[in-house]
């Protein structure tokens, strides 16, 4: 049976609180390696020990570069029990993508892989390394290379004389309010964003969210990358604060999901649309035995009502949310039904204790039926953007409601609808992309004079992008170079699925891009002139 704890102060605690009712419980479980809420209870303490012992106080920054493993709840937990601000780094991203989160955070300690499949990060670390603020790096696997950086065995062992009244110390210290995690979201600047977000958000998300989406046997599946909000806040906290299994996939293969889906019995299956599609279009989908699933429950997109029939076939208890990073996951919230109409229609009703309204370019509420945007206001919403009070203060109203930048419509029966986006954003995979960051990217090409990124449809990811480039005068730019150019700078989600090499682009009276032109072209058939200048990744 999954355990219903109360709020408590801070999201460590609920490893303390479990372990000490079913100590021997499966808290997280990678391949055969499976960790009890006893065992994950002395790791987080040990680790919580040498980050004091290394001089992290309240308020610091400590980041993680690592795959969904357990070793990253390990330490977004010890850090934030002390008070400590967690980031998470994206093994995917590449050198200046790393280097912005370390460079604006500045924690004070990186705790990182040093090789993850093919990929070797000495070089990267050995740059983050000098970046201003870090004192310490610790390594998880191999031997360390940057200067100064040590072993996960030794810095656990620097930390074992620290005694109990310091830790216990600097946990009654923190809690509540306080900020205990980052999560660098991008911006329609081009330059990511900080979303600070609290223990009191995240610790009443996840007991409300269990409330709301109960299961009789708590077993989850988590293979997001750890610096997004679905891995920590959606899939993490809940099923640990439910007193469940964890499972980690480091790296994501559908057939491989659906095996370890069957052989765990796991009972929570929550992702994104586009992961499900994946998982279905799998050969032997049908033969997988998913009994044990309790609950289906997506996020980030729509779903379309093909699969939402499909997914019906397994369990009758599907539901889905609407929810970004700044809101700690909660705007709106589906209960568990079959009802298609429901499901495929709306995004539920708002989540409880959140209130939301509709507002037209005025700020004037809207009536039922009508569009406006979403905005929301609640002790979920984040703190504000790290070190960037102007963003902060342009993305709240004056009387505190978050703008989401999402279009939606009030049904008359209190659920919404989200009908569009008044930002430029766009969901690929489930994933935010924005246009002006990946156009950064494309223009800091040396053949490159403009750039304009647009979204379209696609079956698999829901929208993917399409880059327009007009190159400087005189160069020789290949659509491929682009794309090798963008992998080396920009995570795979955000480079564009084609790339259109054009000598001009449609521009507005005031001189700039029409993006509605360039959005229409991308979704008409392509001339033959065209077609010569793409490059498509299917």
């Amino acid at each position: 049976m999954s355990l219903s704890p109360p709020v408590l102060p801070r999201v460590s605690d609920y490893i303390d609180w479990i372990a000490g009712r079913t100590p021997s419980a499966v808290a997280l479980v990678l391949g055969g390696d499976r960790l009890t809420y006893s065992d994950l209870a002395e790791q987080v303490d040990r680790l919580a020990r040498s980050l004091l012992n290394a001089g992290v106080a309240k308020g610091d920054r400590v980041a993680t570069l690592q795959t969904p493993h357990p070793q990253f709840i390990v330490a977004f937990l010890a850090t934030a029990s002390i008070g400590g601000i967690w980031l998470g780094l994206n093994p995917k991203y590449r050198l200046e993508e790393l280097r912005h989160a370390v460079s604006d955070a500045k924690p004070k300690v990186l705790l990182s892989r040093t090789t993850i499949g093919d990929r070797a990060y000495g070089e990267e670390i050995a740059a983050l390394a000098a970046t201003a603020g870090l004192e310490r790096v610790v390594v998880f696997d191999g031997d360390p290379t940057a200067p100064g950086a040590v072993s996960l065995a030794s810095f656990l062992l620097e930390g074992e004389d620290v005694p109990d009244a310091t830790l216990a110390g600097a946990r009654l210290a923190c809690g509540g309010r306080d900020p205990c995690l980052i999560v660098y979201t991008s911006g329609s600047t081009g330059k990511p964003k900080g979303a600070l977000l609290h223990h009191e958000g995240i610790s009443s998300f996840s007991v409300e969210q269990n409330r709301i989406w109960p299961v009789a046997t708590y077993r989850s599946l988590n293979f997001l990358p750890i610096n997004h909000v679905g891995s920590i806040v959606d899939i993490s906290m809940p099923t640990l604060a439910g007193g469940g299994e964890l499972h980690f996939m480091e790296h994501f293969d559908a057939q491989s999901s659906l095996e370890l889906i069957e052989r765990e019995k796991i009972t929570v299956w929550a992702s994104v649309p586009s992961v499900f599609s994946l998982q279905m279009q799998v050969p032997t989908f049908g033969r997988y035995d998913l009994s044990h699933v309790e609950i289906i429950i997506w996020e980030g997109a729509a779903m379309p009502e093909e699969m939402i029939r499909r997914l019906a076939g397994i369990t009758p208890r599907l539901a889905t949310n609407y929810g970004m990073t700044e809101t700690t996951s909660a705007i709106t919230v589906l209960e568990p039904t079959c009802d298609l109409g429901l499901l495929s229609e709306t995004v539920g009703e708002p989540f409880p204790g959140v209130e939301v309204r509709l507002a037209d370019d005025a700020g004037r509420p809207v009536a039922d039926g009508q569009e406006g945007e979403i905005q929301a206001r609640s002790k979920y919403n984040l703190l504000g953007y790290w070190q960037n009070p102007a963003a902060t203060v342009a993305a709240f109203t004056p009387d505190g409601f978050f703008r989401t930048g999402d279009l939606g419509v009030r049904r008359p029966d209190g659920r919404y609808r989200i009908v569009g986006r008044l930002t430029e954003m766009f969901k690929s995979g489930g994933y935010n992309v924005y246009p002006r960051e990946v156009e950064v990217a494309i223009e800091s090409h040396a053949a490159v004079a403009l750039a304009a990124v647009v979204s379209i449809p696609d079956a698999t990811w829901q929208e993917i992008g399409v880059a327009y480039v007009v190159p400087r005068t005189g160069a020789d730019l290949k659509p491929e170079d682009l794309e090798a150019w963008c992998r080396e700078r920009l995570a795979n989600y955000k480079v564009p699925k084609r790339f259109v090499i054009k000598r001009d682009l449609p521009l507005l009276p005031i001189g700039k891009v029409d993006r509605t032109a360039l959005q229409n072209q991308a979704r008409q058939p392509m001339s033959g002139a065209e077609a010569a200048g793409v490059q498509s990744r299917r």
